[in-house]
C-alpha cells in the first residue's frame, strides 16, 4: 500500500511555463508541499483545476481556473477567471480519478488530502482511504496549521 499526498493548486501563480511545483506561489502551496514532502510519501500530486492531476515536475503553462467559490467582487477583478460549474467539477473529478487509477490503487492506497472541500468533494467517493490533516481548518488558517504540523514532524525526527 502506498501513501499519496494530494495538494490543491492555488490562485497565485508565476507568469511563465515551468514545473508545476514551481508555478504555484504563496504560503498555502509552499507549506502544503513542505509538509507533504516531510511525510515521506510514495508520491505527491497537485490537484489542478485546469490540468487535473499533476506530477510535481510536469511543465505547465499558467492558467486561471478554479473549483473554489469566488465572490462576485473577485470575479469582477479577474474577468479571465474560469470557475467550474458543478457539472464541470464532477467531470473534473472523474478525470482525476481516472488519472489516479493509472498510478495508484484507489481502494488500498492511503490518500493524504491537503486541499479544500471543493477539490476533495468531486473525488472523495472514488477513494477508500483518506486522511485529512486540515479537516475543519478554514482556508486562511491552513498555512499556519501546516507550519505547526511540519514543526511536529521535525521535532519528532530530532528527538
Amino acid at each position: 500500500m502506498k501513501r499519496i499526498v494530494l495538494i490543491s493548486c492555488v490562485s497565485r501563480k508565476g507568469t511563465t511555463k515551468t514545473k508545476a511545483k514551481d508555478l504555484y506561489k504563496g504560503p498555502l502551496f509552499t507549506n502544503s508541499l513542505a509538509y507533504g514532502q516531510a511525510l515521506k510519501p510514495d508520491k505527491i500530486f497537485i490537484l489542478s483545476a485546469h490540468y487535473h492531476l499533476l506530477d510535481l515536475d510536469k511543465e505547465i503553462e499558467p492558467y486561471d481556473v478554479t473549483l473554489s467559490y469566488v465572490s462576485p467582487e473577485k470575479r469582477e477583478k479577474k474577468p479571465k477567471l474560469k470557475v467550474l460549474t458543478k457539472d464541470e467539477a464532477k467531470k473534473w473529478g472523474q478525470e482525476v480519478l481516472k488519472q489516479l487509477g493509472n498510478v495508484a490503487d484507489l481502494k488500498n492506497d492511503t490518500f493524504i488530502i491537503l486541499a479544500g472541500q471543493s477539490y476533495l468533494e468531486p473525488i472523495k467517493n472514488g477513494l477508500t482511504k483518506i486522511e485529512e490533516p486540515l479537516q475543519g481548518i478554514v482556508q486562511g488558517k491552513r498555512p499556519g496549521k501546516l507550519k505547526e504540523l511540519l514543526s511536529e514532524i521535525n521535532d519528532k525526527r530530532t528527538a
